[in-house]
């Protein structure tokens, strides 16, 4: 399962692409698992990428994220 994080940049918000995390699959198996545990996920990876912005994100299949929107 991926965590896929649709991103713009802070300083040109028209810039944008999606990030796709991937989760360990033991733990994560279910959309839903996804979803409930993706916070603290963009939290750490929003702390580690200042420039960039969380805009949305959704949890899909590995191989399925678009890498610019």
């Amino acid at each position: 399962m991926e965590l896929i994080l649709s991103i713009c940049l802070v300083a040109s918000p028209g810039v944008c692409k999606e990030e796709a995390l991937s989760l360990n699959l033991e733990q994560v198996s279910l959309p839903i698992q996804c979803m409930m545990g993706a916070q603290p996920v963009i939290a750490e990876w929003s702390e580690s990428h200042p420039k960039w912005r969380v805009t949305k994100y959704r949890c899909g299949r590995p191989g399925t994220v678009e890498r610019d929107i």
